[in-house]
């Protein structure tokens, strides 16, 4: 091993399992994580784990109760708390078709999670990754991805909706920011909607309210290869207009310290007020995507992970 790659930061998982789309609430004198996974039939969905410090992390199992009837693939769950009671936010569909968004309900942090029976997103077509957001207010806004097929680069998209309350939405969607640039692609010539795109994503939107300003971190490219990676955009209201400051994967990349389509991030702040950004990353084999937690810098220009 030369100097050069001995001296070259290094981000080790935080967790040794497959663990996608990771997001983690504090909840007491605990942090909780989960994540999308393979389950096996008959378990509960979403593995939940526990940890006290965000370093050591122990698995409780699966957190949400399968909805009745056919397989279905659950996708990218995010809890928020209100009331005393736990919603869990998640999208439920066959494949990478016709995915909606639902809500279950806890009385506890690591579930077990009850579905609702409410479907948000009833009029979109495709509707994944969606992410609560509560302002300075009190509002609740729910940011997530949907398809939208008109405009120069077709494809996934950002878009948030106020809620009424935890369970109803409660206003028009709006867009928060749609592809405009090559990064973004996720495949050319994709067969979609019976027709052959070039298909481009923006998906897993995170929103904090920092130094008077909101901040979108997305994912963008395509999750499967080192094309993924992490971009960030600003407003002076949660509904926009959203801007980005810089163009580009300027969070999170392919390639920084080793890195493989590192995306789909979530923000923790902890104890000491440290934010921490929270993502998953291929290993070195590219068989699973795994758990990582890195310190968030907001001084250098923009949030920037400290390696």
């Amino acid at each position: 091993m030369s100097l050069s790659e001995r001296s070259r930061p290094q981000v080790q998982p935080r967790h040794a399992g497959y663990f996608a789309d990771p997001f983690v609430l504090r909840a007491g004198n605990a942090y909780y994580a989960y994540g999308t996974g393979p389950r096996q039939a008959g378990e509960r969905v979403f593995e939940v784990l526990r940890s006290e410090d965000l370093q050591e992390w122990t698995s409780l199992g699966g957190a949400l109760e399968p909805l009745p009837g056919a397989a279905q693939d659950y996708w990218a769950p995010e809890v928020a708390a209100e009331g005393g009671r736990f919603y869990m936010y998640y999208s439920v569909g066959q494949g990478d078709q016709h995915h909606q968004l639902r809500v279950a309900v806890a009385e506890h942090p690591q579930g077990p999670f009850q579905d609702s029976g409410v479907v948000l997103t009833p009029d979109e077509p495709f509707a994944i990754d969606p992410s609560p957001f509560r302002d300075e207010d009190g509002q609740w806004y729910l940011y997530f991805a949907r398809d939208v097929l008109e405009g120069e680069r077709v494809g996934t998209s950002l878009a948030v909706m106020p809620l009424s309350d935890m369970l109803t939405p409660g206003g028009p969607i709006t867009t928060v920011l749609r592809a405009s640039a090559d990064w973004q692609l996720y495949a050319r010539q994709r067969p979609m909607y019976g027709r052959t795109l070039d298909w481009h994503t923006l998906e897993g939107p995170f929103v904090v309210r920092r130094n008077g300003l909101y901040h979108c971190f997305y994912s963008g490219g395509a999750w499967t290869n080192d094309t993924y990676g992490v971009g960030h955009a600003v407003a002076e209201h949660p509904l926009g207009p959203w801007r980005e400051p810089q163009a580009g994967p300027v969070v999170l990349r392919s390639g920084v310290a080793d890195l493989i389509g590192p995306g789909h991030n979530s923000l923790i702040t902890d104890e000491a007020g440290q934010d921490w950004i929270v993502f998953h990353a291929w290993n070195a084999e590219r068989t699973e995507r795994q758990l990582h937690l890195l310190a968030l810098d907001w001084s250098a220009g923009g949030p920037r992970p400290v390696l």
